[in-house]
């Protein structure tokens, strides 16, 4: 971020913060033929054994044991037996962040980090009902704590202003609507470079797609009257883009419901369309994603052009393929896949599923080991704040205890 606001309400601002960001109209026709099983974000691939979550049961709070001294966790925290079983191309390609957290605490290593996280699929569970996707108490105060130490953003597709309502946390960098609708923290000393001076903060705002409200408005009730006569079908507004949920449509009927999408889009050529998880995404036909998004905070925020900066991104979905392909080409950052299973993808790592967990050992303060069930997401952001904290000036100079 500058020392003064940064306002681009249309595409034309844009163009000296990012050159490359110009019109490419396609049209919607012909952007996704059909709905398929399998595939890369398919439905094809093993089925996997969940384990239970007993009831009345929360995850371990171990944001606030850490103010006692963070847990160690094992190095044997991934079983050896089942990660043998599955060492093949893809996992040797994109090898799990946890049981690699070294290489990525090496690759920060006089770094500054600045986090990016998608929300759906990744802080909060995949969920039937899209308006109760909510985090956990748990994973709230795990970002939170992310937020004290890293400048963080949710780079989600969701609308801005529902996103926030999931999350809470005014100290976040929020960029809704696959990153057309930016907003930077509401708080009074949102995070900055070491070089800004406080009391120059200002608010990022970027609406690239704004002048498409009129037509994305249109096509929604366009769709919502399309589609209304398929069960399970839902629209939802996003506000500079729309989401089609087919994930309680009878699997029967979604090859028809793509192609009833599809008829109302011809009538919009300003909008394309693409396949998510178990969605059907409408956006502006402009070159505008999640990876310039990340561009665009980066530049924001004085880190652009910077070899002391590292970019941590993880996501689950599709459209996070932008952002894990522009990371790789610009060849400075990590970006991390939350999967059940092996994928193609331009991710560096992965992480499991939000509603899988796998078993921790810890070690607290020379006692008994200690399992606990915590969900991959949020133990790799709990690694990640503990690093920072034994790695700060305090930490160097505190005593040991005896």
């Amino acid at each position: 971020m500058t020392n003064q606001d940064v306002v681009f309400q249309d595409m034309a601002g844009i163009a000296a913060a990012l050159p490359g960001a110009l019109f490419a109209c396609r049209g919607a026709a012909g952007a996704v033929s059909s709905l398929r099983r399998g595939g890369a974000y398919g439905l094809g691939g093993p089925r996997r054994r969940r384990v239970p979550r007993r009831a009345g049961r929360r995850w371990p709070d171990l944001h606030q044991l850490g103010r006692r001294g963070y847990p160690r966790v094992l190095p044997d925290a991934l079983p050896r037996r089942r990660r043998a079983r599955r060492v093949d191309g893809e996992l040797l390609r994109h090898p799990s962040a946890l049981g690699s957290f070294d290489d990525v605490a090496a690759a920060a290593k006089g770094k500054k980090v600045v986090m990016f996280m998608d929300y759906d699929g990744t802080l909060s569970p995949i969920v039937t009902d899209p308006d109760r996707a909510f985090m956990s108490a748990e994973m709230r105060a795990a970002v939170r704590d992310v937020a004290k130490l890293f400048p963080t953003a949710l780079v989600t597709g969701r609308c801005l202003e529902k996103v926030y309502s999931f999350v809470g946390l005014s100290e976040l960098y929020y960029a809704g609507s696959h990153g057309m609708d930016i907003k930077g923290p509401s708080s009074s000393k949102p995070f900055l470079p070491p070089n800004f001076q406080e009391g120059n903060s200002k608010t990022v705002l970027l609406q690239p797609a704004r002048e498409f409200l009129p037509v994305i408005d249109k096509a929604y009730r366009g769709l919502v009257d399309k589609t209304k006569a398929t069960p399970g079908a839902r629209v939802e507004n996003n506000k500079f883009c729309l989401s089609v949920h087919f994930r309680c449509v009878d699997e029967k009927r979604w090859s028809p419901l793509a192609e009833q999408v599809k008829a109302v889009l011809r009538d919009f050529p300003e909008l394309k369309l693409s396949e998510g998880r178990k969605v059907l995404e409408i956006r502006p036909s402009i070159m505008w994603d999640k990876g310039r998004a990340v561009e665009f905070l980066l530049k924001s925020l004085g880190f652009d052009d910077r070899s002391d900066v590292l970019p941590v991104y993880i996501g689950d979905d599709r459209t996070d393929e932008d952002a894990f392909k522009m990371l790789r080409k610009r060849g400075q950052g990590i970006g991390i896949l939350v999967s059940k299973f092996p994928k193609e993808t331009d991710a560096s790592y992965s992480l499991k599923d939000p509603t899988e967990v796998q078993y921790i050992y810890l070690a607290w303060h020379n006692e008994s080991l200690t399992k606990l069930l915590i969900p991959s997401v949020m133990e790799f952001l709990h690694q990640l704040v503990h690093w920072k904290r034994r790695r700060s000036p305090s930490a160097m100079r505190r005593p040991r205890v005896q």
